[in-house]
């Protein structure tokens, strides 16, 4: 390997971030850009926790999907603009570094590392939950183990294999969701299962369309938002894509429109075909309810080849967020924050130690799947929504702080512009707010902040008692003129 790390942080302290970020290899394409997003976005989120979903909200979770499509548009407006004008791995840390302040940057970078770490272990349980549905005498942590050691081969080699890899592990959902769409319309319209499911009538057949009360509607949104969470891995990834002035913005369209129609598509095909108080009758998350379609619409082998869809669903979903994680680690180094070691890349590009030392996740996984079978995927959940609430509201912060100083650097114009600013940006730090807020009510989901809140005082003291005062941080770069990217005339 190169010991890149190293050499980077002896750099100068007028250096920029953004230049000691420099050793990612740049070859991913738009086309790969669009499904990595997909990969991280489309995983258990709808596939498995969306169930939970359900059992809050009822038929009215399609109005929690739909605010929670509004957030994720207004988050990847404010990135859009941010990562076009300086694309780089750190992405959102280093622009909260940049931005806001050095306290900023290193707790927002180490709390997306740690929550998707823990994240990946979310999706590891449910590969385990998955692959026992159908031989339910193995235990969970051996599935854990096997694809877990499979995925971190899949990202040890460079980053157009990873790519290429998980290119087509997202169709497969991708044309699975719209497989599932069309198939739920011809249901309903009669023409597939002997089963009677009369139009739309589960939306308000048991219950009403409010079921348990509009304030559940709201409540819902604490499993429905980390669905839209990961969506924001286009922006690390702009750090290794060619031309990412193009790249970006057409993978940012394309990935929004494409979950915002997954989505709210597959979830209202789902209500309207299974009663809403059927797809999970107990608090333990058993099965997919996509699975739970299939077993109650009795098409023969159907339900094994969407449990089959939907563990390739979690094992996309688990190799995008381990992709995700290793490059915040490498950011972490590269800024002086983490050991030199984890900011060097091997000769194929690729930030080995960094990507070994974020696979802790799945070592956590591991063995809350053997203590806690029946449990482990809410409380892994429950953990990680923290830190993904956490940095999404950080996102939105750091775009306050970001427009006024590209502006005040002489470049007024730019590549792409976040509209309705600064009120959309203060709107969705609102919304994460509420919804973090929520999360102590919400039945299993307290771990979200008796985890997350202890959590930002320990980083903190970290910072301000080690980091701040002995770690070898470059200055910041906004004490200079910001070495933005240039905009074309």
């Amino acid at each position: 390997m190169r010991d890149q790390g190293a050499s980077a942080l002896q750099a100068p302290r007028s250096d920029s971030l953004l230049e000691l970020e420099r050793g990612l290899a740049r070859q991913l394409t738009a086309r790969q850009l669009s499904m990595i997003a997909i990969g991280g976005a489309i995983g258990t989120g709808l596939f498995l926790g969306s169930s939970l979903a359900v059992r809050l909200a009822g038929p009215s979770v399609l109005l929690s999907y739909g605010l929670g499509a509004l957030i994720a548009l207004l988050l990847m407006s404010a990135l859009t603009e941010m990562a076009v004008a300086q694309p780089t791995a750190g992405s959102f840390g280093v622009y909260a570094d940049l931005y806001v302040s050095r306290w900023a940057g290193f707790v927002v970078r180490y709390t997306y590392w740690a929550a998707w770490c823990i994240a990946i272990g979310s999706e590891a349980i449910a590969v385990g939950i998955y692959c026992r549905w159908w031989l339910p005498s193995t235990p969970a942590w051996l599935w854990v183990v096997l694809f877990s050691a499979l995925l971190l081969f899949v990202n040890l080699r460079n980053v157009g294999s990873f790519g290429e890899f998980e290119y087509w592990f997202s169709m497969i959902k991708v044309v699975a969701i719209v497989a599932f769409i069309i198939f739920g319309i011809a249901v309903l319209a009669g023409g597939v299962s002997s089963t009677s499911v009369a139009g739309l009538r589960n939306y308000t057949a048991h219950g009403g369309f409010f079921p348990n009360g509009v304030l559940n509607m709201w409540m819902a949104l604490a499993f429905v938002i980390f669905g839209y969470i990961g969506s924001e891995v286009i922006a690390v990834a702009a750090g290794e894509a060619k031309e990412p002035s193009k790249a970006i913005p057409k993978a940012m369209r394309s990935m929004v429109a494409r979950l915002i129609f997954f989505y709210l598509g597959s979830m209202a095909v789902l209500l309207a075909i299974v009663p809403w108080n059927q797809i999970q009758p107990g608090s333990d998350v058993t099965a997919s309810p996509f699975v739970r379609v299939f077993e109650l619409v009795k098409v023969p082998g159907a339900a094994n080849v969407v449990n089959f869809v939907v563990l390739t669903a979690a094992l996309s979903s688990l190799n995008c967020n381990l992709y995700l994680v290793a490059r915040m680690m490498f950011s972490l180094a590269r800024a002086g924050y983490a050991p030199a070691a984890f900011g060097r890349v091997s000769s194929r590009g690729t930030p080995v130690p960094a990507l070994l030392i974020s696979a802790a996740g799945m070592l956590v996984a591991t063995a809350v799947a053997a203590l806690s079978p029946g449990s482990a995927y809410v409380i892994l959940l429950g953990v990680s929504l923290f830190g993904g609430l956490f940095v999404w509201g950080t996102i939105f912060v750091t775009h306050l702080f970001f427009r006024p100083k590209w502006i005040a650097a002489g470049h007024p114009r730019l590549p792409v512009s976040m509209p309705g600013y600064p009120y959309t940006s203060i709107l969705g730090a609102a919304l994460l707010l509420g919804i973090m807020v929520t999360t102590w009510w919400v039945p299993g989901m307290r771990d979200t902040l008796l985890a997350g809140v202890p959590w930002i005082a320990f980083i903190s003291a970290v910072y301000f008692l080690w980091f701040r005062r002995h770690a070898a941080v470059p200055e910041r770069v906004s004490q200079e003129p910001l070495p933005l990217a240039k905009v074309e005339e």
